[in-house]
């Protein structure tokens, strides 16, 4: 029987919190995703789930036969798809969820776009543009809480993610005060597996899987897909392989 008790990272040693993540990735790695689930939002208070991708909506789906009310949060770097914005909306209406919008800082943005213009990742590499309109956002919104649950794969990007864990401590966004804990229930599905639950569930998803589009992120940045190409060649294509990472997770593949 795994442990349920209420934790507070704050008052727990660092290397005692090494410790009990340890354990509970001993505990959870054989556990299904609702299981890994019920465990994280039953162990904190202050819990949220990421919601970008149909990963992240099989895990709303699963939370929401859990409890009602559970917190997410999305980002909107304001270069979203047209059908990215309208299946957002559709997604806070057909589950009891609180959603929550992150925005970046107009003052950040206003700045980089004046120096740069509005496609400067074409030239210099994606990773300041993400830095704006998506790490920052997502610090300011992690800032609240002990705990976040997203819907990393380990076979979405090979050459960055092959080592996801279940749970970890998040150690790119943990702060001097609080140390956050991550959690990744679905970290040995695979795509397969989450696709059959989707169509299993009759959970809905982005129209833009429809077109070809697997992993779907700004609209300046993502493209369709051809057959058998990995799901990840169509996120900034003009990029190596190894650099695919927006900065949300490439800090946290390890814990």
């Amino acid at each position: 029987m795994i442990e349920t008790s209420v934790v507070e990272t704050t008052e727990i040693a660092t290397q005692d919190l090494n410790q009990l993540v340890d354990d509970w990735q001993q505990q959870l790695v054989d556990q299904t995703p609702q299981q890994i689930l019920s465990f994280a939002l039953k162990q904190f208070k202050e819990i949220s789930l990421s919601f970008s991708g149909a990963e992240d909506v099989v895990l709303i789906h699963m939370a929401s036969q859990i409890t009602s009310g559970v917190k997410v949060f999305t980002l909107d770097t304001g270069r979203l798809h047209p059908e990215t914005y309208q299946y957002i909306d559709l997604i806070r209406k057909t589950y009891p969820i609180s959603l929550s919008v992150a925005f970046p800082e107009p003052e950040a943005v206003q700045q980089l776009v004046n120096e740069k213009g509005l496609f400067s990742f074409y030239q210099d590499g994606h990773q300041e543009c993400c830095g704006v309109r998506k790490v920052a956002p997502l610090r300011k919104q992690l800032n609240n809480l002990e705990a976040w649950v997203t819907g990393q794969r380990q076979d979405q990007s090979p050459g960055t993610r092959q080592n996801v864990p279940v749970v970890q401590i998040d150690r790119a966004f943990s702060t001097a005060e609080s140390t956050l804990i991550k959690f990744n229930p679905l970290a040995h599905w695979s795509s397969a597996q989450t696709w059959a639950y989707i169509q299993e569930e009759n959970i809905p998803y982005n129209p833009l899987h429809a077109k070809g589009f697997i992993s779907i992120g700004c609209e300046p940045c993502t493209n369709s897909v051809l057959p058998n190409q990995h799901e990840r060649a169509g996120r900034w294509s003009w990029e190596e392989a190894t650099q695919k990472e927006c900065g949300l997770h490439s800090a946290n593949i390890k814990s």
